[in-house]
Formats: C-alpha cells, structure tokens, sequence
C-alpha cells in the first residue's frame, strides 16, 4: 500500500501497462507464456492474476502468478526491493505462507524495465511471485479465535525476522517514510485533503498527542522489523469444516511486503489491530483478541502497552488522511483507495469519544481472560 519513502507526490507515475503489455513483460523477462492475465487492485503499483501456459520447455513451476510492477519512484529503490523480496523468500522456508518468488531469466528476483513513450522514458521493477490461494478475511465474519492467530502470526512473524540477514538490510531503515507509524506527524502535510471538519479536529489532535506521548517514549520500545501493512486485504484464509460441521478458517497467505520498514513490536500489534477492526460489527472489541494472540509470542512492556491505544488510532489517522490525499492524484482508484473509510471514521471517532481508559480496559481485560483459558 505504500509509495516510495517520504512526501508523496505528484511525480510518482502509477503503471499503466495494458493485459497485452503485461503479457509480454512475463514472456520477455521470465520466460514464460501467458495463457490469461487480469488485473488485480492496487494502491499505487500496477499487479496483474497470471495463469502460466505450460509448454515441452515449461512443464515445471507454477500455473499461477502474480506480476508486480512497481511504480516509478518505488523502482528507484532497488535495494529495498530485493530486500523485501528476500525476506519473502525467508519466511517461507520457515513456514509462513507467503509467495514462491519466480526468477528472471538472468537469475534474478526481479528486473527493471524502461518505457519509452516518446515524450519521456520511465523505468519499473518489475517481480513475478506464486499466486497463493485463499481469500481475504474481509470477506468473512472474523471471529475471536480467528483474530487471536493473526495477532499471533503478526508477532511470529517479526520474531522470525530477527534472525534475517542480508548485506542491504540498512535500506529498511526508511527515514520519513509515510507509512511508517513514526512518520504520522508528517501527515500535517495531507490535512487540507480533509477539508475543515470533526474528522480533521480529532486528526489534528491525534497528531499532537502523538507528539507529545509517542515521539517521546520511541527509545523505551523494542525496534524490529514491521510488515506494516497485515490489513484485511493482506491476510488470505481458507476454511474447512470441523468434526461439529462449523468452518474452521486458517491462514493460507500473507500479502504485500512493500511497506516493510525497520519499527517496532507495538506497532506491528497496534497496526494489525486498527485492520483487524475496518470490518468487524464488535470493533471496539476486536483489539483484546489481537493482543491476546500478539502476546503470547512477544509480551509487550508497560510503556508499549500504554502507547497502544494512540498508536491504533495513529494508524486510522494514516490510512484515512493517506487515502483521502490520494483520491485527489488518483480519482479513477477511489473504490479501492477508500475502502477503510467506508467505517475507519466511524471507528476512530467511537475510540476517540469512549477515551482511552474505557478502550484500554476491555482491550486488557480480554487479553487477560486468555491466560486462565476463558477467553470473552
């Protein structure tokens, strides 16, 4: 969901590759013939649902892919790139579902392709990864047990990156970058998208107390590195049915490593929380279950757990300033833009109006209720 590090601007340039386009790009840089392609969503990247043509060359590899082009400032940082994409490949030898990457034809995770429209020449990275199946739980009633293993996974997740190495891994130190929760005080740049109105107030308040609580207590929590973006759209599931006839839902994949960036464990926990809650008819009650799941692989401190509250609804306050800024540079994108506005105002507002002690303590209690096997 991210663009590159820091402002964004207007000189970002979303692809535009045409199916036919996209096609040949798979053929010329991967090597492989495409049979069907269609587009998927995006934020500010171009992807593409790839189903492979199987030939005498090609018998082996996958049927399915996704085709990842990159925009043009992000394809100006090929060093973050190939990081991310190595971390991919990382945490699926340790066993988390993410995506097979697919080599280019000269061996590499990715490629950067020049376009020459004849007024100007722009160049993308481009990556081709596995499809993955499932879909994403936005799509289904999340229910507590759900929600406590995607704050388990979340946590699991940046643990295992502990033991990631890689010689440009100082290029997920991403100074200024939007969608870092550090970064939400920059989003004073983006206010006027939201007009004079509550929404800006609470925006405007959230920033400063940010300033004020957060900016302040960085050095008392412990950095590592964030996915950043484990939304309702990032998380793929599959269900099966139990012995009792309910549908059992598991994790089949998780998506969009793009806003990976060095940060820390509450923000990872307080970022999952905030997605976890767009769709939720309870969302007020969804943060205890996602904690409770967070904690039982990485127990937060005290100051983390006092920063949480804030940094939920910092995390509101980014996706939704970010999304209405955008709108404005990309109307055509709005569907997919404004999807955690439909209710992130409404959410936001509710935590806002019930206060943090109220939030805090049904968050606290319900975590609690796990360590004695009663969850609520």
């Amino acid at each position: 969901m991210s663009s590159g590090d820091g402002q964004q601007s207007q000189a970002l340039t979303k692809p535009s590759f045409s199916e036919v386009q996209a096609s040949a790009l798979v053929e010329s840089v991967f090597g492989l013939k495409v049979s069907k392609i269609q587009p998927l969503p995006s934020y500010d990247d171009q992807n593409f649902h790839v189903c492979i043509a199987r030939t005498k060359v090609t018998t082996d590899g996958p049927n399915e892919c996704v085709l990842k082009i990159s925009n043009t400032e992000s394809s100006k940082t090929p060093d973050l790139i190939e990081v991310q994409t190595h971390i991919i490949m990382f945490l699926r030898a340790a066993g988390f579902p993410t995506a097979s990457v697919c080599r280019t034809k000269g061996d590499n995770v990715s490629s950067l392709v020049t376009v020459d429209s004849g007024s100007e020449v722009k160049s993308y990275l481009v990556r081709l990864l596995t499809y993955l199946p499932g879909r994403p739980i936005a799509e289904i009633p999340i229910g507590p047990q759900l929600l406590y293993e995607i704050g388990r996974l979340a946590a699991k997740l940046d643990k295992t990156l502990e033991k990631f190495h890689h010689p440009k891994l100082s290029s997920l130190h991403r100074e200024n970058f939007i969608w870092n929760l550090k970064s939400v005080p920059l989003l004073e740049k983006y206010l006027y998208a939201l007009g004079q109105n509550r929404n800006r107030e609470i925006v405007e308040q959230v920033i400063q107390l940010f300033k004020d609580e957060v900016m302040t207590s960085l050095s008392h929590f412990r950095e590592c590195i964030n996915h950043g973006d484990l939304n309702d759209h990032n998380i793929l599931i599959v269900s099966s049915e139990s012995a009792f006839g309910d549908a059992v839902y598991q994790v089949s994949g998780i998506l969009d490593f793009d806003d990976m960036s060095y940060g820390y464990y509450v923000f990872e926990v307080a970022i999952t929380i905030m997605y976890m809650m767009i769709e939720s008819k309870t969302p007020i009650q969804v943060g205890g279950h996602v904690l409770a799941g967070f904690e039982s692989v990485v127990p937060l401190t005290p100051v983390e757990r006092g920063a949480l509250f804030l940094l939920v609804c910092s995390r509101f306050c980014q996706s939704l300033v970010l999304a209405a800024y955008s709108c404005q540079l990309y109307p055509e994108n709005e569907e997919y833009l404004m999807i955690t506005a439909k209710t992130g105002w409404k959410h936001l507002q509710q935590m806002f109006d019930m206060g943090r002690k109220a939030v805090e303590e049904i968050w606290f209690e319900t975590a609690k209720s796990y360590e004695s096997g009663i969850s609520m």
